[in-house]
Order: structure tokens, then sequence, then C-alpha cells
């Protein structure tokens, strides 16, 4: 495993969104049966629609980690997001979490993944994101998979502890996790405060806590370690009106539901005040800094 350093005069982040519905998440997965999605009502291409909008309006782009589920269903929406330039990416096929899966499954779920995004935005799909972030120290054969698959990248890993997932151990800037292949992993952002590593890549804890951590989180990273930072949310999160789901445990509700109509806004004044880019080329420059720094 090699950890990349890179000095940079400009630093450019890397916007992403987990395209997946309200009832794919892993606060919903004990409640929400896979085998009832199809009689749930869809709500995520209108919500992908709304951000595609707030982008253009920035002048950003981003890489978009969809759900092939979500793909098959929604192709035109998928060819939409590639014609406006921002990246088509794997979120993998139904949202199973990949120490779930063993190595067999794991390929089936990504190659299944990638057809169905290929052929509905038109455009080679080279990067992945593990549902959850759940790439960890269970699963060393997931980028032998993606690399014999011909990804180029992932970002499928969050370097702290985390009752749903988290990597602790694993390096907070991106690194080389093959020392056979030039994959290159780019960690989702944390922070440090106090000494101690802290979320600071978005989704719920930039949704929950005030957007002024995001900024000095990222200003940190930007200044401080001279490092892009990785930031990420969902589509359902700027959908104050989705369904409730009654049976969830409160802590599921608090985490799920919390702040939603606040999202929106926060994520306007985000992306109005940092600069960002599409994963592919986030990892393409890493990439090379590899390549360099083996020379």
């Amino acid at each position: 495993m090699t950890v990349l350093t890179v000095p940079q005069h400009r630093i450019v982040n890397g916007l992403s969104v987990d395209v997946e519905d309200w009832f794919q998440v892993g606060a919903f997965e004990n409640v929400i049966a896979r085998d009832s999605w199809d009689s749930l009502p869809l709500r995520v291409s209108d919500n992908v629609l709304r951000i595609l909008d707030m982008f253009a309006e920035a002048d950003v782009k981003a890489t978009f980690f969809t759900l092939g589920w979500v793909a098959r269903r929604n192709a035109a929406l998928i060819r939409r997001i590639a014609e406006a330039g921002h990246e088509v990416a794997s979120h993998g096929w139904d949202h199973a979490r990949v120490f779930t899966l063993d190595r067999r499954t794991f390929a089936e779920d990504i190659a299944r993944a990638r057809k169905v995004l290929e052929d509905a935005s038109g455009a080679p799909v080279t990067g992945y994101r593990a549902p959850s972030f759940s790439i960890d120290q269970r699963t060393p054969w997931a980028y032998m998979e993606l690399a014999e698959q011909g990804y180029a990248y992932s970002s499928s890993v969050a370097p702290v502890a985390h009752d749903h997932y988290g990597w602790r151990e694993a390096p907070r800037f991106a690194f080389t996790p093959l020392a056979w292949h030039d994959l290159v992993e780019i960690p989702v952002t944390t922070a440090i405060l106090g000494g101690r590593r802290v979320a600071a890549g978005g989704g719920g804890f930039f949704r929950v806590l005030p957007y002024g951590f995001s900024r000095w989180a990222i200003r940190q990273v930007n200044r401080t370690e001279r490092r892009p930072a990785v930031f990420y949310f969902h589509p359902w999160e700027v959908d104050p009106e989705q369904p409730r789901v009654p049976n969830a445990s409160m802590r599921s509700k608090l985490r799920h539901y919390t702040n939603l109509d606040k999202m929106a806004g926060k994520l306007t004044e985000l992306v109005h005040e940092f600069a960002w880019g599409r994963m592919d080329l986030l990892a393409h420059r890493e990439a090379e800094l590899a390549t360099s720094l083996a020379a």
C-alpha cells in the first residue's frame, strides 16, 4: 500500500453524488426488503434533476456514483448526467455492502452494474464507490477484482471508526492498494480535531452539523494538508417531502430525516465557496503522481 503525497498550487476538490433512492439506504436495510423496492415510489430522478440544475448554476462538474438498479429504471436520466459533462461511475448494483459478499458475488455485482451504466450513459465507467464505504480490512480481494475488471480508481474507504462502516487504519488521503496495479483509492475526507480523525466528507455529517464545520474541515485539508477534499451526498438528502418509514429505529430516523429542508441551501453555498471537479480527473492526477514517485 503506497500513500500518495502531492504539492498542489490550486486545490480542486472532488465532488460526488451517491445516486440511490430514499428506500435504498443503509439506515433502512433491515426494515425495507429489497423485493419490495419495485412497489415503492421512485423519487431519485426528480432529485437528480434538481442537483443537475444546482451544479449548472454554479458551473461545477461532479461524479455520480450510481446504482445499477437505478440506472436500469432511469436510462434517460443517466444519459442526461453524462451529456451535462459529469462523470457516471458505479455504486454497485443494489447497495449490498462489499463485506457481505464474497469475491465471486462482488465480481458479478460490479460487472452487472457497469454494463447497465455504460449502456445508459454511452461512456466508459472507470470509477467505483462501495455502498456505505464498505471496502475495509475484511475485503482485500475487492481491489484485486476492481483492477482485474479494468477500473482506474475507487472511492470506497471511510478512514474512521463508525457503527455502520469505517476502516480506521486506512490512510486519510489517496493511496495505491495494490503493488502490481496502478488502481488508486481516494478515501472520503476526514479532518483532525483534538488529535483525532473526524468524518468531514459530507452526507449526514454535512446535513446535521453547522455549515461552518464543513468549511473549517475543507479549509484544513486544502490549506494545511495541501490536499483535495472528497465530498459526497445523496439525492434523497435534498428531498424533504420523501415518504417516512415508521418502523425504522429512532436512531435511523434521526440520521435520515434531520435537516432535509436545509440541505439544498447548504449545498448551494458549498459548491460556490470551493473549487470542485470530477472524481476521475482527481484520480488521474493521483495516478500521475504515483507514476512520478515510482520513477
